[in-house]
């Protein structure tokens, strides 16, 4: 009696075990935290943990005049995005297109459709060829025009010039690197990619802390821009050398794609929105570095890099699902599209809510705390009020932004001229109000044009879909 009770207890904790597993990944599958999403997660996690440190490390290794370069080196760099064009977001959208016939052997090879595998493979070449020369410029043009900028702002007596075209050359091999994520995310190897980008964004957070304590100042971005690229080509040698030897050294046959009649319409629209986003996230430090110094500039980047984590935790969720939504309009099977786009953004929105609240409390904690060493931190961000408008700005815009990713699966960018008009308006409020009224002033402007620009693109978006679908 003894064993059958025995025997009866381990299959009724088996059984509950089993229940409670299938518990687990039901609630996982509501939302929607496969692989991907897990590991896209666990970066921003790590990013709001890391943060705290390089934040502290920031605080006490670097003067306030270096902060103020430290943050302005991104922004400044940020510019490559006028040689970029946007051609990483096209290529998503049309290998994911062509993916949807294809897939990976066991090997590491391409199989399937081979009229697809030609058109992915003139996709490769294309993209190979841009970036090189892309790379190129950036490490020229950027670098000189970085020059410029530093050379007739306020002098500081900061030592910056051999780290900045250092870096400019580092950024430059970046770049070359770029149409391999964006190849690998059209043909939705999200699941390794982004756990890749796990690991080089703990690599990223270490040897920026090395450098900081090692006392290496502005040399800290360029130790961790090496330390990327090292790290990216190991992955890229061991993951998918067969992949992309397939698409680049081997001569198929089958139509090609060409650039000029297949990728510049969508192209050169998509380049506008994304020469407009500088004017939208990355003109806010130059403008206060230029009339206001180091200082200012210094708190609204370490402002800023707080601010942008919300789009850092959404896209967790977001940008796994283009490559999906992009083979689920190949095959037309768009109830499943909008399905899966509704779950998404219910998850987006709830999500950024939650964290944005958290963030503008944390600001306005240390704020009010009376303790000399939290409120020494506190001065190396801007106060609760501008905090709290860009903040709740940036959520606004975040809610858009599973509409028009929605709507760049189609291989269509309807909001390229609300793009252009949005930015404008953005860039003019933050060079007018950044001068005259410092970063409150921005912070209002940026957030009143986010409450009128913003439901425009749900608008395009509702009628784009009935007009596309329909047809």
């Amino acid at each position: 009696m003894d064993d059958k009770n025995g025997d009866i207890t381990i299959k009724q904790r088996k059984s509950n075990l089993a229940f409670l597993n299938l518990r687990i990944m039901g609630a996982l599958n509501r939302l929607e935290l496969d692989r991907a999403v897990f590991y896209g997660l666990i970066t921003k996690l790590w990013g709001l943990c890391s943060g705290p440190v390089t934040v502290i490390l920031i605080a006490t290794k670097f003067t306030p005049e270096i902060q103020g370069y430290y943050y302005t080196f991104a922004m400044i760099l940020a510019l490559q995005v006028f040689i970029e064009l946007g051609l990483g977001t096209v290529i998503i959208q049309f290998a994911s297109h062509e993916w949807s016939k294809l897939k990976l052997n066991e090997s590491g090879h391409i199989e399937g459709d081979k009229d697809s595998l030609s058109r992915l493979s003139s996709i490769a070449v294309i993209a190979s060829k841009w970036y090189f020369i892309g790379g190129l410029l950036v490490t020229i043009v950027v670098g000189i025009g970085g020059y410029i900028f530093f050379s007739t702002s306020p002098n500081t007596g900061v030592h910056w010039r051999s780290s900045w075209f250092t870096l400019c050359v580092i950024e430059g091999i970046s770049i070359c690197l770029v149409p391999v994520w964006s190849l690998l995310e059209g043909c939705n190897q999200v699941g390794r990619l982004y756990t890749f980008r796990f690991y080089k964004g703990l690599l990223a957070s270490i040897s920026i802390w090395v450098g900081m304590l090692l006392g290496a100042e502005l040399w800290t971005t360029v130790i961790s821009a090496i330390s990327a690229v090292i790290f990216s080509l190991i992955f890229l040698r061991k993951g998918y050398w067969q992949f992309f030897k397939t698409l680049l050294y081997s001569k198929i046959d089958g139509p090609k794609i060409n650039w000029r009649n297949d990728m510049l319409p969508m192209q050169w629209r998509i380049a506008l929105s994304w020469i407009s986003g500088y004017f939208i996230f990355s003109f806010f430090v130059p403008v206060l570095f230029k009339y206001h110094g180091p200082l200012l500039a210094g708190q609204m980047g370490m402002t800023w890099s707080l601010v942008v984590i919300l789009g850092l935790v959404s896209s967790s969720w977001l940008s796994p699902k283009a490559p999906v939504f992009g083979i689920l309009i190949a095959k037309k099977e768009y109830a499943e599209l909008d399905r899966q786009f509704w779950k998404t953004t219910r998850i987006v929105l709830s999500v950024s809510v939650i964290v944005a609240f958290l963030i503008w409390l944390m600001v306005f904690s240390i704020n009010n705390v009376n303790n000399v060493v939290v409120r020494k931190f506190a001065q190396r961000l801007l106060p609760p009020l501008p905090t709290g408008l860009f903040l709740a700005a940036q959520l606004l815009y975040i809610i858009s932004s599973p509409f028009s990713t929605y709507l760049r699966a189609h291989k269509k960018e309807p909001l390229m001229i609300f793009s252009i008009v949005y930015a404008c308006i953005v860039g003019s409020s933050t060079l007018l109000m950044g001068k005259y009224y410092s970063a409150t002033g921005m912070a209002i402007g940026y957030f009143t044009v986010n409450v009128f620009f913003m439901p425009v693109v749900i608008f395009i978006w509702n009628k784009c879909r009935k007009k596309w679908h329909t047809n």
